[in-house]
């Protein structure tokens, strides 16, 4: 995935964890560092305004251990393209050897597709003044140009939505004001494709199919919304045939309700990725020469439902093309929730569907619901427990992150902050594998880790929650007056094929 144009920092060599003071003045948008090991002054070269410019270190911080990093990780991906090991990364072996130590190549592929979910914060309108509160900023055709994240290789294929009439009141975002895009709706993500180019057929290796929910971004009360109460997933329509596979419900009601007077949530949000799904698996899935992934994606609830919507593809057989021949199924989520039982997790595993999980150590939000009974009660427990609606199991593979280590962030432990998924990314970029410095391997800005946060230590000085609309979204007409552009576009409604294509799911053999 292409970085944002004012995120190319280059960033700061990693100092020894003896001595963590970095200090940034600012005065300029690009930095030059000097591999040096003895202490050095890097002054930018251009004259950019913008939050970060100089470093100054103030003793010997072993640049030469940290360049010694990123050589071993360059070195790394340049013996091993992911077209070449994207079978394995997308979990064909549970990513075993994959984690500690850190593979460069994997680390990548978790930035990018974190930067996917990430995407949906960057252009979900919160503004409760705005009239478009709840929807997408951007239409579907321009929303990764929009957000700056150019050649990303991927083209929006529908946006997804949900009804807000749901018990989730924390979650959903509402405008203010009486005329509105939708007084029933939030927008809740996208169902991408990658496209014909050479370069992303290069890179890939496959054609991809990736699917971004829409999570929180700091605001933690809908766990309280949260029934934290399991039932059948067959009673929310699933095609499964065993009553014991459960769900926590409030997820499984975001997930499957619909609004039938609403425009945008008179179909599930289920019923709008499952449709286009099998539009795109049809289209895409015996291509001669090309091999097919599905790869879904989200933080905190959004990656409830990147878990449940995998679970769904995969049971209902639409990773299966007409041939016969499986496309493998991915998730990637980031400080997500538990999100079934035992029974769940067995059952995701029969299917085949692969999980990876990226936690800081120190967020609630992958501990809950479940609290007290979850995957780690003693086996007895468990047994006795098992059929109980609050016993929790959380699925796939974890990879444990510690915000502690990064020399960047204060090590205080906030709810909020030690959520924030711009955090973990940041944290990614940085681990090696357990008991490994900190060191950053790309040039990822560690200032966007203050763009919707007060996470940076403060000598940095990255001025916390950043990131701003122009003038609130409001611009001038062409009789100079002030005015809120009209946003919803025929293009980002559903498609009009969605009906038929119901109607073939319903006779979608399963697996």
């Amino acid at each position: 995935m292409a970085t944002i144009p004012s995120h190319n920092l280059l960033l700061p060599k990693p100092i020894n964890q003896s001595a963590h003071s970095l200090s940034f003045k600012p005065h300029s948008s690009l930095l030059k560092f000097t591999a040096r090991s003895s202490p050095t002054r890097a002054v930018s070269t251009t004259d950019g305004a913008s939050v970060s410019s100089r470093l100054e270190p103030l003793e010997n911080y072993g640049i030469t251990a940290a360049e010694d990093v990123r050589r071993r990780d360059r070195e790394a991906k340049e013996s091993k393209s992911l077209k070449d090991t994207w079978r394995k990364i997308q979990g064909e072996d549970d990513w075993a050897g994959l984690m500690d130590p850190m593979d460069p190549v994997l680390r990548s592929e978790l930035i990018r597709y974190g930067e996917m979910a990430q995407a949906c914060y960057d252009a979900f309108d919160f503004d409760p003044f705005s009239r478009y509160c709840g929807s997408c900023r951007f239409t579907r055709h321009k929303l990764f140009d929009s957000l700056g994240i150019h050649d990303s290789g991927y083209e929006v294929a529908r946006y997804l939505y949900a009804t807000s009439n749901i018990n989730l009141p924390n979650f959903f975002s509402k405008s203010r004001w009486s005329k509105v895009w939708s007084k029933n709706a939030n927008w809740m993500g996208y169902v991408a494709v990658s496209d014909d180019s050479d370069a992303t057929r290069l890179r890939l290796g496959r054609r991809d199919i990736a699917i971004a929910w829409r999570g929180t971004v700091t605001q933690l009360e809908w766990i309280a919304d949260l029934k934290d109460f399991l039932k059948p997933v067959s009673g929310n329509g699933f095609r499964c045939r065993d009553p014991a596979v459960k769900a926590e419900s409030g997820f499984l009601d975001l997930y499957t309700d619909k609004d039938t007077s609403c425009n945008f949530s008179k179909f599930s949000a289920r019923e709008q990725v499952l449709t286009e799904v099998k539009r795109l698996v049809e289209r895409y899935g015996d291509e001669e020469g090309d091999d097919l992934s599905i790869t879904v994606t989200g933080h905190s609830l959004g990656g409830a439902l990147a878990v449940l919507s995998a679970y769904d593809v995969a049971e209902m057989g639409l990773n299966r093309t007409k041939r016969g021949k499986v496309v493998p199924v991915t998730v990637f989520t980031y400080g997500a929730p538990r999100v079934g039982n035992i029974r769940f997790k067995e059952r995701m595993e029969e299917l085949g569907v692969k999980v990876l999980r990226v936690v800081n150590k120190h967020d609630v939000v992958p501990k809950s619901p479940g609290l007290f009974l979850n995957e780690h009660a003693p086996d007895a427990l468990k047994q006795l427990a098992g059929g109980l609606p609050w016993c929790y199991c959380h699925v796939g593979e974890k990879l444990a992150l510690d915000h502690q280590n990064s020399p960047f962030l204060k090590p205080s432990v906030d709810l909020s902050t030690a959520h924030n998924l711009e955090a973990l990314l940041h944290l990614l970029d940085g681990y090696h594998g357990k008991g490994q410095r900190f060191v950053l391997s790309s040039g990822r800005d560690p200032a966007l880790v203050n763009k919707a946060s007060d996470f940076l230590k403060d000598h940095f000085m990255v001025p916390p929650y950043w990131r701003q609309d122009a003038n609130k979204g409001m611009v001038r007409n062409t009789d100079g007056r002030w005015i809120q552009p009209d946003r919803i576009r025929a293009e980002d409604h559903h498609a009009p094929d969605i009906l038929h294509l119901l109607t073939q799911l319903h006779d979608h053999p399963s697996s």
